[in-house]
């Protein structure tokens, strides 16, 4: 698994942490049952203190994508598969785009506009 993140990214380093990981689940780098490196390692390898990593290694557990599992470490958690359901939310909201008059370049501008 390679972990990037965006020095140009003004989010806290622990959310960057958790969405690179959820990234990588979503674009199938990771699966279920999958075991992730320790938060040192990670560390090391994103540039950032241990603890940031275990924050934000904490609020992917506390949403079901990763477990802990004492003696096995953390692993990616069954039924993880973050990008299905984007996808469906995404179908979600074009829908109701639609239904209210917009089309999708309508809301590939509004998406632009929040960054």
């Amino acid at each position: 698994m390679l972990l990037k993140l965006d020095v140009g990214d003004t989010r806290p380093l622990h959310e960057q942490v958790a969405g690179a990981i959820r990234r990588a689940v979503a674009e199938g780098e990771c699966v279920p049952g999958d075991k992730l490196p320790p938060a040192r390692e990670l560390s090391r390898a994103l540039g950032v203190n241990s603890n940031t990593v275990l924050r934000g290694l904490r609020a992917l557990r506390d949403e079901g994508v990763l477990e802990f599992r004492r003696g096995r470490g953390i692993t990616i958690a069954a039924g993880a598969d973050t990008r299905s359901e984007l996808v469906e939310r995404v179908r979600q909201l074009v829908a109701d785009a639609a239904r209210s008059g917009y089309s999708r370049n309508d809301l590939v501008e509004m998406i632009r506009g929040m960054s």
